[in-house]
């Protein structure tokens, strides 16, 4: 829905366990103009440039220290023009890989085998050059946690120097948003922390939610661009997704939303701009959700996993949505790298496409919607602010509707269809049901 797929890289020769799992994340970075994708596999780093035609066109590969079947996980990140990797399982460590040479070749340039082994997830604050290793695991013992989270200065890009560790009160640091030393912390069944690292001698702690409803393993989140909202999800079965007021003191959950969690559904990978929020689903692909209301309303999908499984933990792990073109990039564990098109315009503030709702809000008159002349294949959904569907219509001999009377007083989200002038339309409104019919 309101989504297209513009190209995928899959490559059936990489080995894979007996659930055909051969990748995990995946990220995005632009160099001199043009646009690359990474993903990860059970054997290593994968480099493709996204051309002007939409294609995915392989560009390097980049070995794993540690190559098996077993290899679940590997995440990664960018600092001027070296893309940094990391591996949590076997015998890993840092690779630094330089891509300044793109569009022709990229090169291993460093592995980092002394300060780091096994590391889950990594996150660089740009402005402020740190660099942050979660989950951090010895060097020595592949299976013992050294620290939840240790913090490198990234002043000389190839010879990072430990700056900091901790929080020493938690048992580990899953995941990471941080923007100007402002950090939030995924702490898995510790909740969520916050701290500001611009002073690294002496961070501040600011807040955290120990304990708060639906609460699972909470994995990873991320901040809106404005930096008033905060989003994260637990990956845990049947959770939802948790939306955040953020004042720069206080975090608040304001409102809980997702797909599919009633038949336990897991999120696991957010990004988000001021006006969308992109989660990976196992199991059910990349869903969109419009932030523009106060429940989160579900705009847009793609499902990369078309399988059905009792695991609830293949298919979607990851998502990227920061590349300039605003084309996505989607990881498969199972299908591999998805290059997808989600146009945004069609979903642009206030969108109507000549659909009226009159009154709004309703009063003694019931509400009528109402579409332009000549409009055919009309159908509309009428859901509330929990995302339920309380009404569905498919209109065949009219163009316009009552909205039903009988629902409860409260606001309501009236999203649809049509053709007109042989191109197909969409709308998505807000109506307010005063409920005194």
């Amino acid at each position: 829905m309101n989504m297209s797929l513009l190209d995928l890289e899959y490559q059936d020769s990489l080995i894979c366990n007996s659930s055909l799992s051969r990748y995990s994340d995946c990220y995005g970075f632009t160099w001199k103009n043009e646009e690359y994708a990474v993903i990860g596999s059970t054997e290593g780093t994968h480099i493709y440039h996204i051309s002007a035609e939409n294609e995915l066109v392989p560009k390097g590969f980049i070995p794993g220290r540690y190559i098996h079947t077993s290899v679940n996980h590997r995440d990664y990140a960018t600092y001027r023009h070296y893309l940094y990797a990391v591996c949590d399982e076997g015998v890993s460590d840092l690779q630094i890989i330089d891509f300044q040479y793109l569009p022709d070749s990229v090169h291993l340039v460093k592995e980092d085998s002394i300060q780091f082994g096994r590391v889950h997830n990594i996150f660089i604050d740009t402005t402020e050059q740190k660099f942050y290793s979660l989950i951090h695991r010895s060097t020595v013992n592949t299976q013992t946690i050294e620290k939840p989270m240790k913090i490198f200065s990234l002043a000389d890009p190839l010879n990072l120097v430990e700056l900091w560790s901790g929080p020493n009160d938690v048992a580990e640091v899953h995941d990471a948003y941080v923007k100007d030393g402002l950090a939030f912390l995924n702490c898995g069944y510790d909740g969520l922390r916050i701290y500001d690292f611009t002073n690294i001698t002496s961070p501040t702690y600011l807040e955290s939610l120990t304990f708060y409803q639906d609460q699972g393993y909470n994995h990873q989140g991320w901040l809106t661009p404005d930096g008033t909202t905060y989003l994260f999800a637990d990956e845990t079965a049947g959770k939802r997704v948790k939306r955040c007021s953020w004042n720069g003191t206080n975090l608040s959950i304001s409102s809980y939303f997702g797909t599919g969690f009633l038949d336990g559904s897991v999120p696991h990978n957010i990004m988000a701009n001021d006006t969308f929020c992109f989660v990976a689903y196992y199991n059910l692909g990349l869903h969109i959700y419009d932030l523009r209301y106060p429940q989160p309303l579900e705009v847009a999908y793609y499902d990369t996993y078309p399988t059905t499984s009792f695991f609830p933990m293949n298919g979607n792990w990851g998502v990227y949505t920061l590349l300039p073109s605003k084309r996505i990039l989607a990881a498969d564990r199972q299908y591999g790298l998805f290059l997808l098109g989600f146009d945004e315009s069609v979903l642009s503030s206030g969108i109507g496409e000549g659909v009226t709702l009159f009154p709004n809000p309703s009063g003694e008159t019931p509400t009528t919607i109402r579409f332009p002349n000549n409009s055919s294949e009309i159908s509309y959904s009428v859901y509330d602010l929990s995302g339920n569907v309380v009404q569905e219509v498919v209109l065949s001999n009219f163009t316009y509707q009552q909205l039903p009377g009988f629902l409860a007083a409260g606001s309501y989200i009236v999203r649809g269809k049509y053709v007109s002038e042989n191109s197909e339309k969409q709308f998505s409104l807000k109506w307010v049901n005063a409920g005194n019919q």
